[in-house]
């Protein structure tokens, strides 16, 4: 996590997605690999809205424009990683933002990665049908 004079780099992650935010003071425009958000979510209104949540929770949407690079993982936890990203990013922002993201959840990393497969399994837990003869 980086602060400038003018721009707050903070990062996120989810599964195995890394997303780098950088929150610049603007007008509320938002790039992801330099697509714009909408395009690069595909449209998909529920991304969208879960990316947006931490801004639209404290009433900053069109206060600063969000320049994030995203990698790895698919879209759902990509915009998971971005919604940490921005989070941590508004609060190296104002620190008193700090305890109402919190209390919302909006600064908890989700732990919960893909369960690795084990030898002797199909899956990490599926186990093949046992046959008695």
């Amino acid at each position: 996590m980086i602060k400038n004079f003018n721009k707050i780099i903070a990062t996120g992650r989810r599964k195995s997605s890394i997303a780098t935010v950088e929150l610049v003071p603007g007008n509320g425009r938002f790039i992801i690999n330099n697509q714009s958000g909408i395009n690069y979510m595909q449209d998909n209104a529920y991304l969208i809205m879960q990316m947006q949540s931490p801004l639209d929770f404290l009433e900053l949407k069109n206060k600063f424009d969000i320049q994030i690079t995203v990698k790895g993982g698919g879209l759902v936890g990509q915009a998971n990683a971005i919604k940490l990203g921005i989070s941590r990013a508004l609060c190296l922002f104002q620190n008193n933002y700090r305890p109402s993201l919190k209390l919302k959840g909006f600064l908890t990393r989700d732990a919960r990665v893909k369960e690795r497969k084990k030898y002797g399994l199909k899956k990490a837990r599926k186990a093949p049908q046992f046959s008695k003869r």
